[in-house]
């Protein structure tokens, strides 16, 4: 067996028993709790196909976690992004990998804190939203989504979901006067993979995904997806970033970054397989040192959004708009002094 293989059975092995159960409702306190006994990590998951699937693709890593820091690393894997913002607003979760919405949401409430995010290079596939349909079929441009859209039936992702919903709101459908949740025929909201198994099934006629999650879907699914194809593409999104709890012991969180930093990053066997466990979770170069500053890209885009909204609905009068554009403008400005207040 070689040493790869061995690292990533070993590490399932040990953390196979880490999965708690959700709650469902959610707390709306906001303001910070004393630091809870670090006995145990709770690592919220975030969706991607299912709640088994996306728990085996992080428990190596978790385990490697878990050893490193000493404590037991948990899997708290959800089925969809609303179980796990619900378990975020109740502190079930002590730290996870989440879309950049949730993680600003979470900053903002005070209840996280970023302290990495996935390492890029110059040269490497830049991470998109993208639109795809069926090859065959009545639907397969981008021109036919946007003259009908009533005639079609859309599958997106959650409205928390960075790339299955907001960059495909704020920079294709709303500069073309389409809200994605009222202009199609029916909508399905699901995950990656189940967005673009509904469109290569039948079950819809055009999909949000991502170029991470549909290169994934690409070796999970290959028939399917060669039935689909990309009609368009966005610009990079905001980053997904690694959160802790913020009232967790500094000493702490600054162990537990390092160890992100540092995974993958020596030689030998160990790190050979780290690295594997690295390109299964799609961050092949590795996590690199963040804080709350690096959320500012999707405070800005959601800011925007907000705007385009306001813009293109219907007011009782021109000031009942002017009012909702100052509250936009305020809240993207507490926004921006909170977020740079964390990257200080």
């Amino acid at each position: 067996m070689s040493p790869v293989l061995k690292h990533l059975l070993t590490a399932a092995f040990a953390a196979a028993t880490a999965l708690l159960t959700p709650s469902s409702a959610l707390a709306q306190v906001t303001h910070e709790k004393p630091a809870p006994s670090l006995q145990a990590i709770r690592f919220g998951v975030l969706p991607l196909g299912g709640t088994v699937e996306s728990r085996a693709l992080w428990t190596p890593l978790m385990a490697d976690m878990s050893r490193a820091l000493g404590i037991p690393v948990n899997a708290y894997s959800v089925p969809s992004y609303e179980e796990l913002d619900r378990a975020i607003g109740k502190d079930e979760i002590d730290m996870a990998f989440l879309s950049a919405k949730m993680a600003l949401d979470a900053v903002m409430q005070r209840r996280m804190k970023v302290v990495a995010q996935i390492a890029r290079r110059p040269g490497m596939p830049e991470h998109r939203a993208v639109l795809l349909t069926r090859k065959a079929g009545p639907l397969n441009t981008l021109e036919g989504v946007l003259a009908q859209p009533e005639r079609w039936r859309l599958a997106r992702g959650d409205s928390r979901s960075v790339t299955g919903f907001v960059v495909p709101q704020s920079q294709l459908f709303l500069p073309n006067n389409i809200e994605m949740e009222t202009r199609f025929r029916s909508e399905f909201v699901g995950t990656h993979q189940a967005t673009a198994l509904a469109v290569a099934n039948g079950d819809a006629d055009v999909a949000t995904n991502n170029t991470t999650d549909f290169e994934r879907f690409r070796e999970q699914f290959p028939i399917e997806a060669e039935r689909l194809h990309v009609i368009w593409e966005s610009t990079p999104p905001p980053g997904a970033p690694m959160v802790v709890r913020r009232n967790y012991p500094p000493e702490f969180q600054a162990k537990l970054q390092n160890f992100l930093v540092t995974y993958g990053q020596g030689k030998g066997p160990r790190a050979d397989a780290e690295r594997e466990v690295l390109k299964s979770l799609r961050a092949a170069y590795g996590y690199a040192a963040a804080d709350d500053s690096a959320l500012l890209p999707e405070a800005r885009l959601e800011y925007e959004l907000g705007k385009q909204r306001a813009m293109a609905a219907a007011w009782v009068n021109e000031a009942a708009r002017a009012q909702r554009l100052q509250r936009i403008e305020k809240a993207y400005a507490e926004q921006v002094q909170t977020l740079r207040a964390g990257g200080r």
